[in-house]
């Protein structure tokens, strides 16, 4: 999965923790957002596994379920 800058559409590169835009040189975050209400997840880190939970109701989210959205930081 390529991502792209949501400012210039200009592919992101990992750096560090963040996402870097080498065109309009902006910093990004990486959200994980539940698919059925629209806010973000928490992130369960455990045993090296990753699990995502909406506490909003909607409990645990498959990660193939998870909708990812670029912040600016």
């Amino acid at each position: 999965m390529t991502a792209l800058c949501p400012v210039c559409a200009g592919p992101l590169r990992a750096d560090e923790e963040n996402l870097l835009c080498e065109h309009c040189r902006r910093r990004f975050q990486a959200r994980a957002i539940c698919p059925d209400c629209g806010q973000p997840l928490d992130v369960l880190k455990a045993c090296g596994a990753v699990d995502y939970f909406c506490p909003r109701g909607d409990g645990l989210i498959s990660k193939k379920r998870v909708d990812w959205r670029c912040v600016a930081l």
